[in-house]
């Protein structure tokens, strides 16, 4: 059996439970990952020569429990406060059942505080929580190992500056608290699910990453539907990875891919997901409207047969509740197939002048393909030019000066 692996899987499983029970003992996260850490480093030496434990989480639970005792005693027994530390975890374990759930809650919502930039929370949250090593979420977000892992270590810092309190909010400030924790989850999801640098369109690890923050999210708070409904969003969207790619990892634009390749367990999951988040009998918020979009597109057998009818109705209530430029190209997209390339351009017009527009490769390669419909091929070329020039990774490039190639040759 190889023993690394197995420590490698268990601390993927249970180094959110640790490292949020010791967080919550010990008020410092650094220190507590620190101790964590270390109690992992006693498996990989110790289970080799001894084998792995039958209960794995207890057997660590207790190595890091005695860590942190003999750092308390050692270097702050003058301190009071810390020596009372030291026999609350003589006490104490981590939580099971709710004190469990409340805990690793607890673990999420200080990783995604507002105090720490989207980047930061991003980054603290794969490796608190999803158990991703720095050199992992350094190769997730493309940028040295050196600079993620002090990018991780001054978010610590900054938590523990700001003596951020290792609790879950109250009700007065878990919405707002919960809205920005969901868009880390997103922001993580969306990385890999269209790349916004580098070589690879999709990076499928890293999307899969941020389902499973979502599936702990929907466990512990069953009754936020936009909790259920960002875990269906992500969940129909990931249907389709395997149609994305063509064989050499090209880009396959959603009109032309192979339906028969989405996942339909994921699609059914989604559903599923979606349909939780309408029976909470809450206000449906803006993650929950996508994917009803997108359950549109997953329930069409084929491109043509969607209700883009409900489509653009959808974009109208999103619209209203999260409005943006990025929102109204998007209704555009669904103006193209249910009202005409003419009302979509007039709709893309109107957002032309959004200085976000300007820097946005999507809105040229959606223009680009409005006029191309209108017969304005030369005018499409241009703009599929500009589109390409601003395209964030090397596959997208190569699409759009394909398709501005093709619109020229008209």
């Amino acid at each position: 059996m190889d023993v690394r692996r197995t420590v490698e899987a268990v601390w993927r499983i249970e180094s959110a439970h640790l490292v949020a029970f010791l967080a919550r003992v010990v008020q410092d996260l650094g220190l507590a990952e620190e101790i964590a850490q270390d109690a992992f480093a006693s498996a990989l030496e110790q289970w080799p020569r001894q084998g792995v434990p039958d209960n794995p989480g207890a057997w660590l639970t207790t190595v890091a429990r005695r860590r942190a005792i003999d750092l308390i005693r050692r270097e702050r027994m003058r301190d009071r406060k810390y020596a009372d530390l030291a026999t609350g975890l003589l006490e104490s374990g981590p939580g099971t059942g709710a004190a469990a759930d409340s805990e690793l809650l607890s673990l999420i919502f200080v990783a995604c505080h507002p105090v720490l930039s989207r980047e930061s929370r991003a980054a603290l949250a794969l490796r608190l929580v999803a158990g991703l090593g720095t050199e992992e979420i350094a190769r997730a977000f493309l940028v040295p190992s050196a600079t993620m892992g002090q990018r991780i270590s001054r978010a610590k810092r900054t938590l523990a500056e700001a003596q951020v309190p290792f609790e879950v909010p109250g009700d007065g400030e878990l919405t707002a608290r919960l809205s920005a924790v969901l868009e880390v989850v997103y922001l993580v999801f969306n990385e890999g699910y269209s790349g916004t640098s580098g070589q690879e369109w999709v990076r499928r690890d890293l999307a899969e990453e941020a389902m499973r923050l979502g599936r702990i999210l929907a466990g512990l708070l069953p009754r936020e539907p936009e909790v259920h409904g960002l875990v269906a969003l992500m969940e129909l969207q990931a249907s389709r990875f395997r149609a994305r790619t063509g064989p050499d990892g090209e880009p396959v634009l959603l009109q032309d891919q192979d339906r028969s390749r989405w996942d339909r367990t994921l699609v059914a999951h989604g559903l599923s997901c979606l349909a939780r988040a309408r029976r909470t009998g809450g206000p449906l918020g803006p993650y929950t409207v996508q994917a009803a979009i997108a359950a549109c597109h997953a329930r069409a057998p084929r491109f043509e047969d969607t209700d883009w009818e409900a489509v653009v109705s959808l974009y109208d209530a999103l619209v209203q509740l999260a409005p943006s430029p990025v929102v109204e190209l998007n209704r555009a997209v669904a103006l193209v197939h249910a009202d005409g390339p003419q009302v979509a351009l007039e709709a893309l017009d109107a957002v032309r002048a959004d200085p976000r527009m300007a820097r946005y490769h999507l809105f040229g390669a959606v223009r680009g393909d409005v006029l191309l419909r209108l017969g304005r091929h030369a005018e499409a070329a241009e703009e599929l030019e500009r589109a390409a020039a601003l395209a964030p990774t090397a596959r997208e490039r190569t699409l759009l000066m394909e398709r501005a190639a093709a619109a020229a040759s008209l």
